[in-house]
């Protein structure tokens, strides 16, 4: 019920924007024929009601993953564009606003002035080569341009740009069998975004191919409903490696987003498939628990907790029965989906944690990643949203994400698989 109100509400303000801006394009070309206008606003318009029809189908109904995909992505780079181009639009219609209010207090002036008020009004003064209402809305019209362009390459080119990320992992006390040991991770596979399984499935094979000694999954395998993952199981079911694959279970694993908080039958169902989910691709999920990696006789500790995260986000996570029975273990890796847990928790009142493996973030699936500097929208809201983090003698990495969600492409963030070399010095 709450998913169709604001799917209305949202399907209202994009009919107002659309008006919005084709009252603004046809106030600028005026030279268009009576017959082009009622073409381009038919058109216009038809577009974006089967658009948004579209949309309430590809939500409620079993529409194919490839056409529902299209849909989405079609109506988000549609919306994307229009609100590019909704701020030049404001500006001009604000400065006529501030003229006919400064025409309106020279009632008293005469004809001719008033006259030319008019004309300043409509920007039509003789000297012009093109008014300023005209140049305002082709503006907009570039703005519009850019993020489509931009957004639209990012479908094509970055959704399935898999990129491998090497990283150096100093534990001073790590035993000296697991020296030179290779950690694969990936994150945030959101498998009910995918369009294109060849590629996932090149991902994958991109991952075994470097051969890690273990791997861990840090949670969100599906956007909603367990269910996403059934045409990708077989895919993630080929991620082995000696030592075990290792999950936890992220915010979107739960189910919360489509039963809300509350329990219901159907909600603990869920959940009991997305555990039957991971139990059947061999992945071992550790859900406030821990395990014992043995090389040669030693020992290192693979924690996970479930979910924990701060504001809206849930907390299930339980660090006191994750870390139970560790106390003997030189070194100890925690498995927790949300990066905000780190500072929120583990600074605090876990010490003997040496390395916190994260996700969530996504980068935001935009920004600039290079090796000297990287920058995302996402930084203002996570201090730790990509990379390394290191804090005394504690730190945390955090992948960008093997998937995606909601913006169907990245830009300057590219899905990540991560390959740590664990060394002591």
């Amino acid at each position: 019920m709450m998913r169709s109100y604001y799917l209305f509400a949202l399907s209202f303000f994009v009919l107002l924007l659309d008006f919005y801006c084709y009252k603004a394009i046809i106030k600028t070309f005026k030279n268009w024929s009576v017959t082009t206008k009622r073409n381009l606003g038919f058109i216009w318009f038809a577009f974006s009601i089967l658009l948004i029809i579209g949309v309430f189908a590809a939500i409620f109904l079993n529409l194919f993953l490839s056409l529902r995909a299209v849909i989405l992505v079609a109506f988000f780079l549609s919306v994307v564009a229009k609100v590019f181009m909704l701020p030049f639009l404001m500006i001009d219609d604000l400065r006529r606003l501030f003229i006919l209010i400064f025409n309106l207090k020279k009632n008293s002036q005469t004809k001719q002035q008033t006259n030319k008020t008019s004309k300043e009004l409509t920007n039509q003064t003789p000297n012009q080569h093109i008014s300023r209402s005209a140049f305002l809305t082709k503006a907009g019209l570039i703005a519009a341009a850019v993020p489509l362009s931009s957004l639209s390459w990012g479908i094509i080119s970055g959704a399935y740009d898999y990129n491998i990320k090497r990283v150096k992992l100093v534990l001073p006390n790590l035993p000296k069998a697991f020296d030179g040991i290779k950690l694969a991770q990936i994150s945030d596979i959101h498998s009910g975004s995918f369009y294109n399984k060849t590629a996932v499935k090149g991902g994958v094979e991109m991952l075994m191919a470097e051969k890690p000694d273990f791997v861990f999954f840090t949670g969100d395998l599906v956007n909603n409903l367990t269910n996403e993952v059934k045409n990708y199981q077989d895919i993630f079911a080929k991620i082995k490696a000696p030592l075990g694959v290792y999950s936890t279970l992220g915010n979107h694993d739960y189910g919360d987003y489509y039963y809300g908080r509350e329990s219901s039958p159907a909600k603990v169902k869920n959940l009991q498939d997305m555990i039957i989910v991971h139990q059947q691709m061999g992945y071992d999920l550790l859900m406030n628990e821990n395990r014992r990696l043995k090389v040669d006789g030693e020992e290192i500790g693979v924690l996970g907790i479930e979910n924990w995260g701060m504001g809206r986000f849930p907390k299930y996570g339980k660090m006191e029965l994750a870390i139970k029975n560790t106390e003997d273990l030189p070194v100890k890796l925690l498995l927790s989906h949300d990066p905000s847990h780190w500072r929120g928790e583990v600074l605090k009142k876990y010490s003997d944690i040496d390395a916190m493996f994260s996700g969530h973030t996504h980068g935001m699936q935009f920004g600039v990643r290079l090796k000297e500097f990287q920058w995302s929208p996402v930084q203002y809201i996570y201090k730790e949203w990509a990379g390394l983090y290191v804090e005394k003698q504690q730190q945390l990495y955090v992948n960008v994400g093997y998937g995606f969600l909601g913006y169907p492409g990245r830009v300057g963030v590219l899905p990540e698989i991560t390959i740590f070399e664990l060394k002591r010095s």
